[in-house]
C-alpha cells in the first residue's frame, strides 16, 4: 500500500501467533499489503502450526523470543495492541526489546483514544516502511483481534486519505 502524496510503501511483519498477529496478518492479505515477518522453528504456535497461507520464515529455533527480536529488529517501528492497558508476557518483552534496539515502539490498548489516528500519527512521525505489529495472544484476550482489524482499518484510511 503506497500512501496518497507520499513515496512510502508499507509492509506488515508479525509473529504469526493466534490474536494481534494473525489478524494484523489477515488483514495485510484482505488489503492487498505486503506481510511476512519471523516465526519459531516449526511455525509453533498455540492453536498448533501456524498456516502456510502466512509469508514468515522460520527462525533457529522454536523459542518464541527469537521470533520476537527478529521481527523488532527487522522493521522500523512496533505497534503492540492489548485489550488491558497493562503489559504482559510476550507483549512487554515486545516492548522491552524494542527500548533495547532503541527501536519506536507504540502501545494501544482498548481505552485507548481513537487507536486508529495515533497508528497513523505513529507511522508518519516515524516514517515507518516496515510495520511490526504485535501483542496479545486469542486465549489470553480473544476481542484482541477485531481491535487490530478495526485500529488498521482507521489509521490506513487515515493515511491514505492525504490529510494531514
Amino acid at each position: 500500500m503506497t500512501f496518497e502524496n507520499e513515496k512510502t510503501a508499507l509492509r506488515i511483519v508479525s509473529g504469526g501467533q493466534t490474536g494481534a498477529d494473525r489478524s494484523a496478518l489477515d488483514w495485510a492479505i484482505s488489503q492487498g499489503v505486503p506481510h511476512g515477518g519471523w516465526c519459531p522453528r516449526g511455525r509453533k504456535a498455540e492453536d498448533a502450526v501456524i498456516p502456510n497461507c502466512y509469508q514468515l520464515q522460520e527462525t533457529e529455533t522454536d523459542d518464541y523470543a527469537e521470533r520476537t527480536e527478529r521481527n523488532v529488529m527487522d522493521s522500523d517501528g512496533t505497534v503492540i495492541f492489548t485489550v488491558d492497558r497493562a503489559l504482559v508476557a510476550g507483549s512487554k518483552l515486545t516492548w522491552e526489546l524494542a527500548a533495547i534496539r532503541r527501536k519506536p515502539v507504540l502501545h494501544l490498548h482498548a481505552d485507548s483514544p481513537q487507536p486508529g489516528l495515533q497508528l497513523a500519527a505513529f507511522i508518519r512521525k516515524h516514517r515507518i516502511q516496515v510495520l511490526n505489529v504485535a501483542g496479545s495472544r486469542a486465549s489470553e484476550e480473544a476481542a484482541v483481534g477485531s481491535f487490530v482489524a478495526q485500529t488498521l482499518d482507521g489509521a490506513f484510511e487515515e493515511l491514505t486519505s492525504g490529510t494531514r
